[in-house]
């Protein structure tokens, strides 16, 4: 009879320690797939940031062309309003709305974290709980 307790004693530690150890990494397979949607998250922010900036830059070098434009049509026509009017309005408008997105991009982009801090703490503090549990 002494030797069934021990041995019943050591199967419920070692189903225990299994439960724990499946517990662990079910854990830490969530916590990773929480991360990588946290990274992809990031990404779709970042190149939604992307394309506005460029949109933005493109916009604005139109925006300069036209005036350019407009700068020779008005040293050519040096009075009333001729053809480089209508340029330059257009110009400082397309400009303008170029200006526009380059600041909200520039915004979202400053506003982007690229690694998810609360995931990758999480995971750190799992991974030194693991390690140090000797």
């Amino acid at each position: 009879m002494h030797d069934e307790v021990p041995t019943t004693d050591s199967a419920s530690v070692t189903r225990l320690v299994r439960s724990i150890l499946s517990d662990v990494q079910e854990l830490l397979r969530q916590q990773l797939a929480l991360f990588k949607a946290e990274v992809r998250e990031s990404a779709r922010e970042t190149r939604e940031a992307a394309l506005s900036l460029v949109a933005g830059v493109g916009m604005s070098f139109f925006g300069i062309l036209l005036l350019l434009f407009a700068l020779a049509h008005l040293l050519n026509w040096a009075s009333g309003l001729p053809a480089w009017a209508s340029f330059a309005i257009v110009g400082g408008l397309v400009l303008a709305i170029g200006l526009a997105m380059v600041k909200w991009g520039k915004e979202r982009f400053s506003s982007i974290h690229p690694l998810p801090e609360q995931t990758a703490a999480s995971l750190r503090e799992n991974v030194q709980w693991l390690t140090n549990r000797k």
